[in-house]
């Protein structure tokens, strides 16, 4: 169950660490953003404001948490290569996760009635050409699949005594269906193609929190005070709970109950701090909304990103060396 927190005022604030060696790694600041630019909304023009916002700052790299298109726009070519075009104006190294309205949701009629598993497989080839992230200047990834294949969209780098991890856990219930009505709702989808669906949450999941895993072995292993997880679905922090309702257990939010479980764990078992991003929703939260299995875990923390039509993004400065090492900047561009 998740149990939620009170939200932090959207000020900048500090995230308490948790127990660790003592580190000499130097402070620096990374960027968090995504959900943008949507045409529906008349984003375009807001754009190059944010780009320009986040190539002025002081930043190592940043992490964009999915969704490069709106979910009413046809799924088709140009969308990606116009993603990879957007990315590399940027000066700094930037890792992409992906998100539903590129892939998840092609479906939809209006989305052009696109075979998502087909979408999915191109969007691998084109967005992820290389070990390399994204960006003028780049970084050096560890990927769990190969070059344009299965997995690669799964990364993880250490920076300044923190691990960074992108998972590929988007929105749209993480591409679950729930129901053969789901399945038909305005879509172009057959049983047969459903059922496909699931069975590709069900394999994506699986090796989703292996790699979560692998990541907090390797954020142990190092001695890191902190872990980043960089996902895109909302997984279901903010449904309102009561005595008969549980958000956790949400038909909803059904694709991510095993992974949250899971990552609820890990938390527990890590001394240091734990920063989990997500897009999805398009509104800044800062909370401390999980617990396992009835204490809040106090080293965990849900930062979840600006998105369409408030085109903002998130500094993050890291400093381990200090009593905190997370700090939370909404960036405002006007």
């Amino acid at each position: 169950m998740f149990v939620r927190i009170a939200a932090l005022s959207l000020v900048s604030m500090a995230l308490v660490a948790g127990p660790c060696a003592a580190q000499t790694a130097k402070p620096f600041s990374f960027g968090l953003w995504g959900d943008m630019p949507y045409k529906k909304a008349g984003d375009d023009p807001k754009l190059p404001a944010v780009l320009q916002s986040i190539n002025q700052s002081d930043i190592a790299f940043s992490l964009y948490d999915g969704d490069i298109k709106d979910g009413s726009s046809k799924c088709t070519d140009e969308v990606y290569t116009d993603a990879l075009k957007m990315f590399n104006t940027l000066a700094k190294p930037v890792v992409y996760v992906p998100g539903d309205n590129e892939w998840t949701d092609c479906h939809r009629s209006n989305n052009g009635g696109f075979n998502t598993l087909e979408r999915l497989a191109h969007l691998r080839k084109v967005m992820f050409p290389s070990t390399n992230s994204l960006g003028q200047t780049t970084l050096a990834l560890e990927q769990q699949g190969k070059p344009g294949e299965k997995f690669v969209e799964n990364s993880r780098f250490s920076y300044g005594g923190v691990v960074f991890v992108g998972i590929h856990q988007p929105g749209s219930n993480n591409n679950v269906v729930m129901s053969e009505k789901e399945c038909k709702n305005k879509s172009a989808r057959d049983n047969a193609q459903c059922d496909a669906a699931n069975a590709e949450y069900i394999e994506r999941d699986t090796a989703n929190v292996a790699w979560m895993t692998a990541a907090f072995a390797a954020a142990k292993a190092q001695n890191a005070a902190g872990i980043v997880v960089v996902t895109q679905g909302d997984p279901g922090f903010d449904l309102p709970e009561t005595e008969d309702f549980d958000e956790s257990t949400h038909a909803s939010v059904s694709g991510y109950r095993n992974f949250m479980a899971k990552l609820a764990e890990q938390t527990e078992q890590f001394k240091g701090q734990v920063l989990f991003v997500h897009g999805d929703t398009h509104y800044f939260k800062l909370d401390k909304p999980l617990h396992n299995p009835n204490k809040m875990l106090t080293n965990f923390t849900r930062l979840q990103t600006f998105g369409s039509p408030s085109l903002h993004w998130v500094r993050v400065t890291v400093d381990v060396a200090s009593a905190n090492v997370f700090t939370i900047h909404p960036v405002i561009v006007r």
